[in-house]
């Protein structure tokens, strides 16, 4: 199936299924679609292998009303065959294989032309964008014509998506495309926070907050960088098991404690860890995570999305004691120019990608993967187009 080369549909509408989804909560429903060529600067990708992550359950909630827009196609987690590209793109041809990134590249800002940073002016990640740039319009349409959204950048629960070619990585041939597919979100959030955003040191101590995809991609990368001691923190006691797969070291379960975390934690790891990762999206785990680290050098790193208006949980004062606090996209990846050699690291198995496939679907299960997602019975399911 990897091998599969798009037909010949260059220039011409493709029919195609996607999976729709019309209002908050409601069902995903796949349906024919119109799928428009590539503009200038878009790529037309024929998506083989796609993922659900928390982000897209986030959306699919419409947790957020101010981003919900309807109908769209959901879904940013994805690799894929071009299929054919648009004027002007210059890095990527026909037939090769690629990931789709969320967060992209263009390579021309101020931004992307500093290396301290890997936003973006105008392909950065955006919850609120639902059409292409170059025109204002969408690349999607009903079979009445209708407009449908994107979601991202990217809308992978599609058969076809076009996409801005800032958000489309090339990568070796050789890679396996079912497993590349998680490069596009979360291992990449997780590992490159754990590598680029803390730069976790060989030795080092380590707490993540949140269990999920991207929590265990950081016990991964901490794993690969050496760290001695790699704490977990979930509600979930089934996340203890999957955690010893992963690499995590000692396992606390908040609920079974009758003291606060940051309290066991200085208990465990005296006077607290050298690093720590906030993966939960809720402000009062981001404090005790902030509160698990060492005073004089602790650093803790932002990875869960908060939906409420809640302010950081954090005193001014509480800075002096020398804990550090930060955020991180995408990982700190700069995507288009640092993702191929991150694969090329999964290739050599520096990172285990395996570890995180713990379902494979069908496309037409979409709704049977989101449902895994939300009882917290898999890290990624995969499905495939």
């Amino acid at each position: 199936m990897e091998n599969s080369e798009p037909k010949n549909t260059k220039g011409k509408i493709i029919t195609c299924r996607a999976a729709i989804v019309h209002g908050p909560k409601q069902p995903f429903v796949l349906e024919e679609i119109q799928v428009l060529p590539p503009q200038k600067m878009e790529i037309r990708i024929k998506i083989l292998f796609t993922s659900i992550c928390h982000t897209d359950l986030s959306a699919w909630k419409g947790e957020n009303e101010s981003q919900q827009a309807y109908p769209r196609i959901l879904g940013h987690e994805a690799s894929g065959i071009v299929e054919s590209v648009g004027e002007g793109v210059k890095d990527i041809e026909e037939g090769d294989h690629v990931v789709p990134i969320f967060n992209g590249e263009c390579g021309d800002c101020a931004y992307c032309k500093c290396e301290k940073t890997n936003r973006c002016t105008n392909f950065g990640v955006n919850p609120l964008k639902k059409v292409m740039i170059s025109d204002g319009k969408s690349r999607f349409l009903s079979q009445n014509d209708e407009p449908i959204y994107h979601f991202l950048n990217t809308s992978t629960f599609s058969e076809y998506s076009v996409i801005e070619s800032a958000c489309v990585v090339k990568i070796d041939r050789e890679a396996p495309l079912k497993k590349m597919t998680l490069l596009s979100c979360g291992v990449s959030t997780g590992v490159g926070a754990a590598w680029n955003t803390a730069n976790v040191q060989s030795g080092s101590t380590v707490a993540i907050f949140g269990l999920g995809a991207v929590g265990f991609a950081v016990a991964e990368g901490a794993r690969a960088r050496g760290a001695s001691r790699i704490i977990g923190v979930d509600i979930n006691p089934d996340k203890s098991i999957k955690g010893q797969e992963m690499g995590v070291t000692d396992f606390i379960n908040p609920n079974e404690l009758d003291k606060p975390v940051h309290e066991r934690m200085r208990e465990m790891i005296d006077g607290g860890v050298d690093y720590s990762f906030e993966c939960a999206g809720n402000v009062d785990v981001l404090r005790e995570a902030f509160l698990s680290t060492h005073e004089g050098w602790g650093s803790t790193v932002v990875l869960g999305i908060h939906p409420t208006p809640r302010m950081l949980p954090i005193h001014p004062m509480e800075l002096f004691d020398g804990r550090v606090i930060t955020g991180s996209v995408f990982g700190g990846f700069k995507g288009k120019t640092q993702l191929p050699m991150f694969a090329k690291d999964c290739m050599r198995g520096v990172v285990e990608l395996d570890k995180f496939i713990t379902h494979e679907l069908p496309f037409d299960k979409i709704n049977q993967a989101l449902e895994l997602l939300i009882e917290g019975k898999s890290l990624r399911c995969l499905l495939s187009l």
